[in-house]
């Protein structure tokens, strides 16, 4: 495994293990699977519902604590301060651990700067190794960045072949923050894993496409989080270590950036009111699910 540090000196691995859509059913085994298979970074998440299950995998593995790299994020209706503060101590709970290794704001929406407050506190406290934030476009990077006593050194965001975030990286690297790639294979949108420019560079080093598209991100220094259920792919995506893309690869590749999400875009306001109408949605279930415990 390589290892990237962050402006703070904590090591962090380069590719690590992500939780994203796995189910609670599937979780811990899947945790389980991808520790043995020599993950030693987890990244999970409030709004992943499964930060409980990455716990017990973690404390069933029989792994040191201090050898997992252990990440997860702040949901948007626990921002602000006070509430931010409350649901990172419950993710803790929830985790089984006393710290966690990197904790980042999940969205670049409502009271962002009142639950950047409150991960800045706990860093001080130690009970952060590390701070960030996640889905934050260029222009919300530099005014956070800009405006807090500890700036953010992680900033995870959608990064692929297809969506390369060149422009976003070079702001990164400008303010110090570690780009993280979340959904490095794009989902497999666009035909990613069936390219014939991945393939062809993939059949000169016996890669698969997707090997090819992580080695291809950490060549430009930046943390992947590939995921996936089956334990075979799992060691697959380990597997990128042993081989490194030529220059003329790598112009091949940065030739595909369509330089358009393949998801969203934070910048559209009907995507912000979908995120607010989520918001408050979860905000009724929890509190009729309240009610219910109160009766």
């Amino acid at each position: 495994m390589e290892f990237i540090t962050l402006r703070n000196g904590v090591k962090m691995p380069i590719l690590g293990y992500g939780v994203y859509q796995v189910t609670k059913e599937d979780c811990e085994r899947c945790v389980l699977d991808a520790l043995q298979a020599g993950y030693r970074s987890i990244d999970t998440a409030q709004s992943y519902f499964n930060e409980e299950e990455v716990g017990s995998a973690i404390k069933k593995s029989g792994i040191p604590r201090e050898d997992i790299f252990l990440t997860s994020k702040v949901w948007v209706e626990h921002y602000g301060y006070e509430a931010a503060k409350a649901s990172l101590l419950e993710s803790m709970r929830k985790l089984q651990v006393d710290y966690i290794d990197l904790m980042l704001l999940h969205q670049p929406f409502n009271d962002y700067y009142g639950a950047y407050r409150a991960l800045e506190d706990l860093y001080k406290e130690g009970r952060l190794r590390a701070i960030g934030v996640s889905n934050f476009y260029p222009d919300r990077l530099v005014d956070i960045a800009s405006f807090t006593e500890i700036p953010p050194m992680v900033n995870q965001v959608e990064t692929h072949v297809l969506n390369q975030q060149t422009e976003a990286k070079q702001w990164m690297d400008k303010y110090g923050v570690q780009a993280e790639a979340w959904a490095p294979f794009g989902e497999g949108r666009g035909g990613l894993f069936e390219n014939p420019v991945l393939a062809e560079i993939g059949g000169k080093y016996g890669k698969t496409t997707a090997q090819v598209m992580l080695r291809w991100n950490i060549q430009r220094g930046i943390v992947v989080l590939p995921k996936s259920v089956h334990k075979d792919r799992m060691e697959q995506n380990l597997n990128v270590f042993d081989f490194v893309l030529t220059d003329e690869d790598m112009a091949r590749i940065g030739a595909l950036d369509t330089k358009t999400s393949s998801f969203f875009s934070h910048y559209d306001p009907g995507m912000v009111e979908w995120f607010v109408k989520m918001v408050e949605e979860r905000k009724k279930q929890h509190d009729s699910s309240k009610e219910k415990k109160n009766w």
